[in-house]
């Protein structure tokens, strides 16, 4: 095997077990790449491209209720717990406590602390995004390369 294709492969190996030990992503993430085969090889890809576009348009979303006169916080909770949702189908695990933390302020009606758990969410977010954007370039440079993505597997 290529020394080069091998190195390739070891760092996308530490850089996704990274992701897993900093709480980045979590097992869900590990269900995601079950679902991909040979039928869909960008199953993984189109799914968090799509979260990506989502989770923006939510987060915009969020930020103008917030900024409101009077904030509709029932509206709030239910953008809230869809974005808590998505984040979860693809293991963003950081990304999913955020919105549970600024969904209990919003049912306390905590509007100052509201506004900073949305701080906190988008940085969650966009750590999220620039992590598994790396994750996905070093694959592509394994797959340029002439070689297969090594299964991830559960870390004990």
């Amino acid at each position: 095997m290529d020394v080069g294709l091998t190195q390739i492969q070891m760092r996308l190996v530490d850089y996704r077990n990274s992701l897993f030990k900093e709480g980045i992503l979590d097992s869900l993430y590990l269900e995601l790449q079950e679902l991909q085969d040979e039928s869909d090889p960008d199953f993984v890809l189109e799914t968090t491209s799509l979260f990506f576009a989502n989770s923006e348009k939510l987060l915009n979303d969020l930020s103008s209720e917030l900024a409101q006169q009077n904030v509709d916080l029932k509206r709030l909770d239910a953008q809230v717990h869809r974005l808590k949702g998505s984040s979860s189908s693809i293991g963003a695990s950081r990304v999913q406590n955020a919105c549970i933390a600024l969904r209990d302020f919003c049912r306390e009606k905590n509007i100052p602390e509201c506004l900073r758990c949305l701080q906190q969410l988008k940085l969650e977010f966009l750590l999220v995004k620039s992590k598994l954007e790396t994750l996905f370039e070093l694959e592509k440079q394994v797959m340029a390369a002439g070689g297969s993505i090594p299964k991830t597997k559960p870390s004990d």
